[in-house]
């Protein structure tokens, strides 16, 4: 319908001014909003009035559309959203108002007044509205102060809850900006700084805890040749491979990180040095299980480990344990590859 002004006249609608149906985006706030409702009881007992009701771009409406909320909410929604105050003392002398069906029917709305809410643009985002059901000649000058101090509580809620929707949102991409800085690119897996910062804390915890705590170093078998025979894309293609199937046979509580080049370490915490030799087998043998296909090529693929634990080096730190297991990964190497050994003190 026509925007109104407070003399009774008619006014175009302008078309820079929103639907107060429109959504909003993130931050909007609904109608059984805590801070919201307290507003509203606020403004009902400030002015004496039968309702205040506050519409927002993106708030649904009244569920029960048969209610007199519903009813009165309906009423205030159908009025265009207004640039300036509005205020019609008795809606029956209205040239327009004195038509509509909440006037002339039920449920006789009798005073109509709105003050647009802001937005941080300076843009109109809503209305809050009085309404009563007898005219009310005594809205002065004073009163139109005071909702517009009520509508300013309404706006720096708005505002509070949009900032508050943008901070989470700044936080999750500030998280996942982390999250991709400790993921190497390639293989999808913990890089060397995250992989290390967790073999810390495991090993910490794990101290605390009473439990032993094992690692694996593995190394890709004759990665050199590969790069140098096919491509460092095949190389890639290659090293992706051998990271998803090292994944396939570790516990969730269990880490895998690129440790080097084509060297990965793999963190145990709660693993003996029984159990840690298991899994380094088990990766073993899914590596070497089934060639890979890579650039229409076949590739037999092959790796060697070296196990170190704590139950075994219970004084150790955490880059002696790696120490460790590179000494006992050198070993494999030296006895042919494609093989894992267990570091022990003896072990030289």
């Amino acid at each position: 319908m026509a925007q109104l002004d407070d003399r009774g006249g008619d006014r175009e609608a302008q078309e820079a001014v929103p639907d107060l149906a429109r959504l909003a985006g993130d931050g909007a706030v609904g109608e059984d909003d805590p801070h919201l409702l307290r507003i509203r009881r606020l403004g009902k007992r400030l002015f004496d009035m039968a309702n205040c009701i506050v519409i927002l771009e993106g708030m649904p409406a009244a569920g029960d559309a048969r209610s007199l909320e519903a009813l009165e909410e309906g009423f205030c929604r159908s009025m265009a959203a207004s640039d300036s105050p509005l205020v019609v003392h008795d809606t029956r002398a209205h040239p327009v108002l004195r038509r509509h069906p909440a006037v002339a029917g039920a449920p006789g709305i009798r005073f109509f007044a709105a003050h647009p809410v802001r937005n941080q643009e300076g843009g109109v985002s809503g209305a809050v509205a009085l309404i009563d059901y007898v005219p009310r000649q005594g809205f002065m000058e004073a009163d139109r102060s005071m909702l517009a101090d009520l509508v300013a509580l309404v706006e720096r809620e708005v505002h509070l809850r949009q900032m508050s929707a943008f901070q989470l949102e700044l936080q999750k991409k500030n998280k996942n900006l982390r999250r991709k800085s400790l993921i190497d690119p390639l293989i999808r897996t913990w890089n060397r700084g995250a992989i290390m910062r967790i073999l810390t804390i495991e090993a910490a915890r794990c101290d605390k805890a009473g439990l032993p705590l094992s690692l694996i170093v593995a190394d890709l078998d004759h990665f050199k040749q590969i790069n140098d025979r096919y491509g460092h894309p095949a190389g890639d293609a290659v090293l992706v491979d051998v990271a998803g199937r090292l994944r396939s046979c570790m516990r969730p509580q269990e880490a895998l990180g690129r440790y080097g080049g084509e060297e990965f370490l793999v963190v145990l915490p709660g693993s003996s040095h029984q159990a840690a030799l298991a899994v380094a087998e088990r990766m073993r043998a899914a590596v070497a299980a089934e060639p890979a296909q890579v650039v229409g090529t076949t590739l037999r693929l092959s790796i060697s480990a070296g196990v170190a634990s704590t139950d075994m080096f219970p004084m150790a730190t955490t880059d002696e344990l790696i120490s460790r297991a590179d000494m006992a990964l050198y070993v494999a190497k030296d006895e042919g590859r494609n093989r894992v050994v267990n570091a022990t003190p003896d072990l030289s």
